[in-house]
């Protein structure tokens, strides 16, 4: 069974960084695309930012220029950059797999407070 297990998240000042990582234990094959969403407090899961098999990114307009997302497929682990952050970038972040066939795979999330 595959699992996704966030970890980096935490409290940080405005203007300050995290690190997210994303790792995905079990047998998985066929990544077609990994990618980061934000969950608001009371708002709807969005995209933040992904990251195809053939190397293509992507990114939500209001992280353009401040995260960036990275891999390592050796080791099936995705990496989210967040730079300059701000308050409106607190939330829960998610990690998201998409497979071959369909299949989506989603870790439980890491809370990310950005406040002073």
């Amino acid at each position: 069974q595959v699992q996704l297990v966030e970890s980096g998240g935490g409290l940080v000042q405005p203007g300050g960084s995290l690190r997210l990582s994303c790792a995905a234990s079990g047998s998985i094959f066929g990544i077609s695309a990994m990618g980061w969403y934000h969950q608001a407090p009371g708002k709807e899961r969005e995209l933040v930012a992904e990251i195809r098999a053939g190397g293509a990114t992507s990114y939500g307009d209001s992280v353009k220029g401040r995260f960036t997302i990275s891999r390592d497929n050796a080791k099936n682990t995705v990496y989210l950059q967040m730079n300059s952050l701000k308050p409106d970038d607190t939330g829960v972040y998610y990690c998201h797999f998409e497979r071959l066939g369909g299949i989506e795979n989603w870790g439980k999330g890491t809370l990310v407070t950005v406040s002073s």
